[in-house]
């Protein structure tokens, strides 16, 4: 417990001196540390007094059900202590491993470049998704009204006021500057379908990548996030008025369309961004989920910002949002949200894919009065049809996450920490480049910005060659 508080304290005194994510991308993004890294080295000679100046929680809970229990982090007999001192400072080596690290050499190439194949996928769909609309927290909420309102449009009013007041109230939300939070996850690819066979894998929890991320925020609308799982990491900010991101396989590049949050910080982690998310949204209805009567909102993007995101021949034809409230608590206990993109080559047949995301957010506990989810799972469908009719695929991956720890106004934060990476491409990138190589090869060489075409085309694993380790 002396540990935990002292990785507090020296979490305080590192923000206090300078410590950003700006700082982690001073050189290269793809070869820079963690911004929690050189916190962590520090830990074991940084033992300090309990200070009750930011608010946090933790606990290492078990992962969901979905997954079977693995390896979630070091190995407990690898501890430098016995007892539950000992299990945190294990713990801390092995976050700090798993921000810093690059990616790691196989004996086996063809093996280790499946898996990268598989996790790119994973990343590219899962790391960093980012929400339907643009939302800002200094718009305040729609006052409740019941003259000249349609019913679907008052009543979503009336669910989100219940939830801002069950997740700790506009009051105390107002007062949060900025936040942090700190978790460690699970990913796998569980399931391919195709129009004559289903291929499931029957090894799931062995071939599920373990990892961790770190995820800053501050008012008004900038984020940081950085995430790493099976030696791969991924970088993603906004700095108010630019969303950006860093993979290893596209290096960093801004994202189409206007600012929009991070969808993980929705995951219960930020309520009030979640209220303004919805907000213009309608009641369509109830539902039961996981045994728990909800109501539904649901949110669709508008036109203008489908068209802003969309690229060449890839157009974005529809994103909704729909979120499950509960009744007896008010929170958000499901999110679903769904996108759906046309390719349409020159001279070829349209070919669609649709992305479809799942999450179940539970374990609500408060935070210096602020309600968070600390534990969830989120399943991920993409879909592809068009061209033949028997030609369809369907890939299932899923996650699983836990909160280890939160923090609220954490002094010396500034905007400085969310400054864009100095590399970063010029020019913008939609989501259809995070698809399966093959068929992203075929829209970009029709795109008209053939220069940035050029730098995206490089070789590549190709997504389409998948092995899975399954009895059909």
């Amino acid at each position: 417990m002396e540990k935990k508080q002292g990785f507090f304290s020296a979490l305080k005194d590192e923000v206090v001196r300078g410590l950003s994510p700006a700082r982690s991308r001073a050189k290269s993004p793809a070869r820079s540390a963690s911004p929690i890294s050189g916190l962590l080295r520090r830990r074991k000679h940084h033992v300090a007094a309990p200070e009750p100046l930011i608010a946090r929680s933790g606990s290492l809970r078990p992962m969901g059900e979905t997954l079977t229990p693995l390896m979630e982090g070091p190995d407990a007999e690898g501890c430098d202590g016995g007892g539950e001192g000992g299990k945190k400072e294990g713990w801390g080596h092995w976050m700090k491993g798993q921000l810093s690290r690059a990616p790691s050499s196989s004996s086996s190439a063809a093996s280790s470049a499946y898996r990268r194949s598989d996790l790119r996928l994973l990343l590219g769909v899962m790391g960093a998704p980012l929400a339907p609309v643009h939302v800002s927290t200094a718009d305040p909420l729609p006052h409740l009204s019941i003259k000249d309102t349609p019913i679907e449009t008052s009543s979503a009013q009336y669910i989100l006021q219940q939830y801002t007041a069950a997740s700790g109230g506009q009051r105390l939300q107002s007062s949060i500057r900025n936040a942090y939070a700190m978790g460690k996850l699970k990913m796998v690819a569980s399931e391919f379908e195709t129009a004559t066979k289903v291929m499931k894998n029957r090894y799931a929890s062995r071939a599920a990548e373990s990892g961790g991320f770190v995820l800053w925020q501050m008012t008004p609308d900038m984020w940081y996030v950085e995430l790493a799982v099976g030696g791969s990491k991924v970088h993603a900010g906004c700095n108010g008025k630019l969303v950006w991101r860093h993979t290893p396989w596209l290096g960093a590049h801004a994202a189409k369309g206007p600012v929009r949050p991070l969808r993980r910080a929705l995951q219960g982690l930020d309520p009030r961004t979640t209220a303004s998310m919805f907000a213009d949204a309608r009641c369509i209805g109830e539902k039961k989920v996981n045994g728990e009567d909800c109501f539904i909102l649901k949110l669709c993007a508008d036109p203008q910002t489908l068209k802003a995101r969309s690229e060449g021949p890839a157009e974005i034809i529809r994103h909704v949002l729909f979120g499950y409230f509960s009744q007896r608590t008010g929170l958000l206990v499901h999110m679903e949200d769904s996108h759906l993109t046309r390719i349409q080559s020159n001279g070829g047949d349209a070919v669609y894919w649709e992305t479809t995301i799942n999450s179940f957010l539970d374990d609500y506990r408060p935070v210096e009065g602020i309600m968070i989810a600390h534990s969830g799972r989120s399943v991920v469908t993409l879909f592809r049809f068009g061209e033949m009719a028997m030609s369809h695929t369907k890939t299932r991956m899923e996650e699983v996450w836990t909160i280890e720890e939160v923090a609220f106004n954490v002094p010396g934060l500034s905007m400085d920490c969310f400054i864009p990476p100095a590399d970063i491409r010029c020019g913008s990138i939609s989501e259809t480049c995070e698809l399966p190589q093959g068929d992203r090869g075929k829209t970009m060489a029709a795109a008209a910005h053939r220069l940035k075409v050029a730098a995206l085309e490089k070789p590549h694993d190709n997504l389409d060659n998948i092995i899975w380790k399954v009895e059909v």
